[in-house]
């Protein structure tokens, strides 16, 4: 066999390293194989059933070249060859793509069927994601860039968009839906345990689509109906002299003619509602932490960062008044 014992383990390691990046990919807050949902169990199932179902068909054809180069080369019987193209090559792919297909089709009506709860409209916007629950007693909340939902209750998000083809997917939850402009998408989730995933936009949208992200917090209904009553507030307000100064110059910077802070006299449409900044994950559609050093580079360096935002940069400001509307926006929870 050759070879110390040192070098035998050496070639183990070079074999199971990229086994062990494949397991690793099977699991995590952005993984379609570690499923949080109902429909992303679904999903899962039908690839392991056609994962399985593609492994016997390749070692059937393996087996076969196999067989004909090595165990038995040389010419074959005509009559028996015509019935291996005919059954082995037309007859079982029609059997197998036909099984897959009613599989797959029989799995729809129940992942479609919605509830009569929460109803959440997303509009997908470049580079970042608009977020309004409508709840079943009729309120409309306004939040971006982050969607909660309560474990164990089926909810229906309504998918759209105002400028290109964006799509939505959230891998541990279900499968990716497309949001058209022009058109309003549906999708049905309804996770089954709680935890922080990830979702992403999966359609090419622009300069910046790989920086298009958002966090999905799922917690128990309790939690959500606490989370939900605090996100109806208006923004409290600023309880020192430092954080009004940073309100007095997030108005007269210009900031409130393209975001929203309710209970202020900031009513832009253009650009995410900020009311409850503070209580998100994350920043800039989920690619920068929530934490008052990274809020001071997007404020001061947005189209650095996000190539092709359409918020403008403020690093023109002063240090400390930069410091004064990050400590404002730092306070709104």
């Amino acid at each position: 066999m050759g070879g110390t014992g040192a070098e035998r383990r050496r070639a183990g390691w070079r074999l199971a390293w990229p086994a062990g990046l494949a397991l690793a990919a099977c699991s995590g807050s952005q993984s379609a194989l570690d499923p949080a949902g109902s429909e992303a169990e679904r999903v899962a199932q039908l690839f392991w059933v056609m994962l399985i179902g593609t492994g016997v068909i390749w070692s059937l054809v393996i087996g076969a070249a196999v067989y004909a180069a090595r165990v038995r080369p040389g010419p074959h019987d005509p009559a028996i060859s015509r019935r291996l193209i005919h059954w082995g090559g037309i007859g079982l792919p029609v059997l197998a793509l036909t099984a897959l297909l009613a599989y797959g089709l029989q799995l729809m009506p129940e992942l479609r069927a919605a509830g009569d709860g929460l109803k959440i409209e997303v509009s997908g916007e470049q580079w970042w994601w608009r977020v309004r629950y409508q709840t079943a007693d009729g309120r409309s909340i306004v939040s971006a860039n982050e969607i909660r939902l309560p474990a164990g209750e089926r909810v229906e998000l309504t998918l759209a968009s105002p400028d290109v083809i964006h799509s939505l997917w959230i891998p541990n939850l279900a499968g990716k839906v497309d949001m058209i402009p022009g058109r309003v998408n549906r999708l049905v989730l309804e996770p089954t345990r709680t935890g922080n995933f990830r979702g992403v936009c999966a359609e090419f949208c622009g300069a910046s689509h790989a920086l298009m992200a958002f966090a999905v917090v799922v917690v128990t209904r309790p939690e959500f109906e606490q989370w939900l009553s605090q996100e109806a507030a208006a923004a409290t307000g600023a309880s020192s002299a430092e954080l009004r100064r940073g309100a007095v110059l997030f108005e007269q910077v210009g900031c409130g003619g393209c975001h929203a802070i309710r209970g202020t006299a900031a009513a832009g449409t253009i650009g995410p509602d900020l009311t409850h900044l503070a209580s998100r994950r994350t920043l800039a559609a989920g690619i920068l932490p929530n934490e008052p050093a990274a809020l001071r580079r997007w404020i001061a360096a947005a189209d650095t960062i996000k190539p092709g935002v359409r918020m403008p940069s403020f690093g023109m400001l002063p240090a400390a008044d930069l410091d004064a509307i990050v400590a404002y926006l730092a306070s709104l929870e």
